[in-house]
């Protein structure tokens, strides 16, 4: 395989436009973060968490650390190696040496075949780790799945993540290799489409890859789910209920697409094993996502946050200094693939405290809703109980731990949210009107 020729004089990459569009879309990005996120968990008052003890005995609270640092020292290992291998093959010679050796001269067959190398590359060092966070669900009982169903699993996810990195990766060095000068331009505008059209198809063709989805049946349940959906104006597609049993103890609810496809999906067991007005409470919170078009929210941001992104790429891979480590020509040469999934997935690490900052205020929010929806604040804390005791869930992770990987609050911070709102309440109460 051989790389396109070195760029001529003029046709190298339009660098300050591609550093405007960085810059601006880090300002809409700032100005529509502190517009539209929920910032204030509490509004007009403070979180207070409970205290570990006032929700769990001992017992429990040891169990579900023990487990909490098993799959913690697992999943950091297992990301840290995968990281560095993505660096190693990215950034020194060997990944471009690599995929020259084994991919074809025509580039549109090099890109995904050099993509699949260096995923099963970068997978072969998670793999034990995987396994290791497995065979701990299953100790723990909170995996059902047994071994075979695990692994094809594993393969569907390896799959998916295939099929999406080649796409972007095929716009990315097409374009790069038609337009060097303005290849950021076009391949962000593609990015963002394609993050809204993912976020509209992923319900319908990713998700029953992993689950079966079944309308919830009627009967007073559902019918009380959707006058609760009516009360709080939200419209809802459909109320199904994925047979999550048959991989894990855990329970758990989402809202996914939007629009037309937009639907509340319930885990079977949540049904089967939390009280109808514990369900109810748990539904209220993801109607509340649907009410404040979080998943819209969040792939508008998600959309936005790709352009900056392409623009930054681009700009990494218009460094001199960064082509002579991979010894690749640019963007447009297909060897250039290592590089540029050793780039985004440093990206990603650096973005995750960002992202998931956002997540948990969001999810916040949520909470409120539920509570403001339902009144049954004793109830919402004795979901969040027993949700905390089904997965296992570490009521005091690490504070590094839950700001770069925490997307929810923690337990105690979410069953802290009723006496905390209450507080504020009675305070607004006290305060003299002007």
């Amino acid at each position: 395989m051989t790389g396109p020729p070195p760029d001529p004089r003029g046709q190298r990459l339009a660098r300050r436009p591609a550093l405007v569009t960085l810059v601006v879309v880090a300002v809409v990005l700032a100005a529509l973060a502190a517009l539209t996120v929920p910032w204030d968990w509490v509004p007009g008052g403070r979180l207070v968490p409970r205290t570990a003890q006032s929700l769990f005995t001992p017992a429990q609270i040891a169990r579900a650390e023990r487990y909490s640092h098993l799959q913690r020292v697992a999943g950091w290992t297992s990301y840290a190696l995968s990281l560095a291998v993505l660096l190693v093959l990215g950034l020194t010679p060997l990944g471009a040496r690599l995929l020259r050796r084994l991919t074809p001269r025509t580039w549109w067959l090099a890109v995904p075949i050099g993509a699949l190398v260096v995923l099963v590359l970068d997978r072969l060092v998670e793999v034990p780790f995987w396994v290791a966070e497995h065979r701990t669900d299953l100790h723990y009982g909170i995996s059902r799945q047994a071994w075979g169903p695990w692994t094809v699993d594993q393969a569907k996810g390896f799959g998916v993540s295939w099929v999406v990195t080649t796409l972007a990766l095929l716009v990315a060095v097409g374009l790069a290799r038609r337009t060097p000068r303005w290849w950021f331009a076009w391949a962000a505008t593609t990015a963002l489409v394609l993050t809204l059209a993912g976020s509209f198809l992923y319900p319908l063709v990713v998700e029953p890859l992993f689950n079966r989805f079944t309308p919830m049946a009627d009967g007073p349940f559902k019918q009380s789910v959707l006058r609760l959906a009516a009360r709080e104006g939200v419209h809802v597609d459909d109320v199904l209920v994925a047979d999550a049993s048959r991989r894990t103890t855990t329970v758990d609810a989402y809202v996914s697409g939007f629009g037309d496809t937009r639907r509340i999906v319930v885990y079977d067991n949540l049904l089967h094993d939390l009280t109808p007005a514990e369900a109810r409470v748990v539904i209220a919170h993801e109607l509340g996502h649907a009410r404040n078009h979080d998943v819209l929210l969040g792939t508008g941001l998600g959309g936005i946050a790709a352009v900056g992104g392409v623009a930054l790429l681009a700009l990494l891979t218009d460094t001199e200094r960064l082509r002579r480590w991979a010894r690749v020509t640019g963007p447009g040469d297909p060897a250039a693939v290592a590089l540029m999934l050793a780039l985004v997935a440093v990206g990603g690490f650096l973005s995750s405290p960002v992202q998931n900052t956002v997540s948990r205020a969001i999810e916040a929010r949520a909470d409120r809703v539920s509570l403001a929806a339902t009144h049954a604040d004793a109830t919402f804390i004795r979901m969040q109980r027993r949700l905390a005791l089904a997965s296992l869930a570490d009521p005091t992770p690490p504070w590094l731990s839950q700001l770069w990987w925490g997307t929810h609050p923690t337990v105690l911070q979410r069953a802290g949210l009723p006496q905390s709102l209450r507080a504020a309440r009675r305070q607004a109460q006290r305060s003299p009107r002007r």
